[in-house]
């Protein structure tokens, strides 16, 4: 991580200085906060892209990049500051769809190019024709895990419990409950759909009640990962032993890390895993983060990485770095990446694979990949 922090300094220290022939791109994530972990391993894929492609129309890219303190206020502030103060051409977008939305609503507004990562929600996209996103979105990931629930594990019963602080749990939580609904044909087969606020510590009373409604799962789309290991923890300790499900923010170390045995079993949707071979470019993405890091890469650097190349190649067939004109190339976008083929749909969000996770004997493991519309 001390190498990471160097390099983000060198690069904000070289932005001051910047040369005129260079093409100015934006990267904003929450580096410190909440959901710091998100940002920083995003920022990681961004890093691996940038060594790899430094340049492109024969000239030098320069990346600005800016902490939005996993802060709403702050996530907005620092696309104006993009925009206005460093004058960038197009912006790769924060971890979190709470921090997404504001941020790309200033982008939108000021006609610069926009690409999110990871964001799920489709508030992100909707109405902005300058913002896309290289991940799915929950309205999909919702209706996979429902279908993952009732047809894998042959589930006829739910209870959901959601963050109602944060944009992407309310939405996933909705979108999974509507196609429970659907594919069991029981208006009453989501027994409990409660909330709760995000860092909340007690979870009694909404596990109380799940407990004596008893459903065949329980839907956790939490917004940060800490609370669904919390949830976890609480639901066993409470005698609970349905299995727990999920949505992409599981997909972090910290669900093992805090929620231990009580997540052994559980299930979540993703974007990304090293054995899910979703292009030929998997393979050596996955090689070449394992000698960096020494780690296996989650989705969070693959689709940072993703996203700093669909930007490059659409730069390219754009011939310039005005952001309408790449704007213009991102809409016919066929790109190849290490997290599969890309493709944008008519509301600019990336049509693509999900792929389903476990916990086993302490790890992660991979289940299946569930192709996209």
């Amino acid at each position: 991580m001390r190498k990471l922090i160097i390099f983000i300094a060198l690069l904000l220290s070289l932005s001051i200085t910047f040369a005129a022939n260079e093409i100015m791109i934006g990267v904003t994530q929450p580096l410190t906060g909440n959901y710091a972990m998100g940002g920083q391993l995003g920022l990681r894929g961004i890093e691996m892209a940038y060594e790899e492609v430094p340049s492109v129309l024969g000239r030098p890219i320069k990346l600005v990049i800016l902490d939005n303190k996993s802060d709403k206020i702050e996530a907005a502030n620092v696309v104006t500051r993009l925009i206005e103060q460093f004058k960038v051409s197009a912006i790769i977008g924060t971890y979190s769809s709470a921090l997404g939305i504001p941020g790309a609503e200033i982008a939108n507004k000021n006609k610069v190019v926009y690409i999110a990562p990871s964001n799920t929600n489709p508030l992100v996209t909707k109405d902005k024709p300058f913002v896309f996103r290289v991940c799915f979105i929950d309205p999909f990931q919702g209706t996979v895990m429902a279908k993952f629930a009732v047809q894998h594990l042959k589930a006829k019963t739910a209870a959901v419990i959601y963050d109602v602080s944060n944009d992407y749990s309310v939405g996933l939580a909705y979108y999974f409950r509507d196609a429970f609904v659907k594919l069991t044909g029981d208006p009453k087969s989501v027994k409990v759909y409660i909330a709760y606020q995000g860092g909340d510590q007690d979870f009694t009373s909404q596990l109380t009640a799940v407990k004596k409604a008893n459903p065949d799962v329980i839907f956790v789309p939490a917004g940060i990962v800490g609370d669904a290991a919390l949830i976890a923890k609480q639901a066993r300790e409470l005698g609970l032993k349905q299995p727990l499900l999920g949505g992409d923010t599981w997909d972090l170390p910290q669900l093992i890390e805090i929620g231990g045995s009580a997540v052994e079993g559980a299930y979540y949707s993703t974007m990304f895993d090293v054995k899910a071979e979703l292009s030929d470019k998997t393979k050596p993405f996955v090689e070449k983060y394992r000698k960096k890091y020494n780690e296996d890469p989650g989705y969070l650097p693959a689709l940072a990485y993703d996203a700093y190349m669909v930007l490059i190649d659409a730069i390219k067939r754009a011939g310039s770095d005005n952001p309408e004109m790449i704007r213009r190339a991102l809409l016919t976008t066929d790109f190849i990446g290490v997290s599969g083929r890309i493709r944008f749909d008519q509301n600019r969000d990336a049509i693509k694979d999900a792929v389903i996770k476990t916990i086993k004997n302490g790890k992660f493991e991979f289940v299946t990949v569930i192709k996209g519309e």
